[in-house]
């Protein structure tokens, strides 16, 4: 995915899971319970940020790269540090949302996740074929944002999406002809 969106790799990005690998943590914590040593490579790819650092590795991009992890407000989060990279004059950057199941220990205290990834590109400009991206404040419950809705409502299945724990919405406007 990131290599189509962003075949130079050359572009700032910021990456976005609320759990991560937890899988993986969990059966370091297990092993080292039961007196195992820890491996300085698993734990390396345990942490939040190894996806934007194994991405970074692969394709050679130097550039800037954020890991951010928000209790359930993952999306509020890469929508705000997204404008503030566009503030402070980037031209574009890639986004990307993606999350995992939590591990089957701990699925009784989390919502419902699945295998999920999305990755996007914003701009100060419009390319061809973009949407403007408008935020609303709301006052509402319900349901964390996961990447499965950001991309239902990508296919336009959804008008638009929203996240209580930031109390906004977002939803697309048609860029001027």
């Amino acid at each position: 995915m990131l290599a189509a969106i962003d075949p130079d790799a050359d572009s700032l990005v910021l990456h976005a899971s609320r759990h991560g690998d937890g899988e993986r943590t969990l059966e370091m914590l297990y092993g080292l319970d039961e007196g195992e040593p820890l491996s300085p490579a698993r734990f390396g790819l345990s942490v939040h940020n190894a996806t934007v650092g194994v991405y970074s590795i692969a394709s050679g991009n130097r550039r800037s790269q954020q890991a951010i992890a928000a209790s359930g407000g993952e999306w509020a989060a890469l929508v705000a540090e997204t404008r503030g990279y566009l503030a402070d004059h980037h031209s574009s950057l890639v986004v990307v949302f993606s999350d995992q199941p939590v591990p089957e220990r701990f699925a009784a205290y989390a919502p419902e996740s699945f295998s999920a990834a999305v990755v996007l590109r914003f701009g100060r400009e419009p390319a061809a074929g973009a949407r403007r991206l408008t935020e609303t404040p709301l006052a509402l419950d319900g349901p964390t944002v996961q990447p499965l809705d950001i991309i239902d409502w990508l296919m336009d299945r959804r008008e638009r999406v929203t996240c209580p724990i930031s109390q906004r919405g977002w939803q697309f406007a048609d860029l001027p002809s």
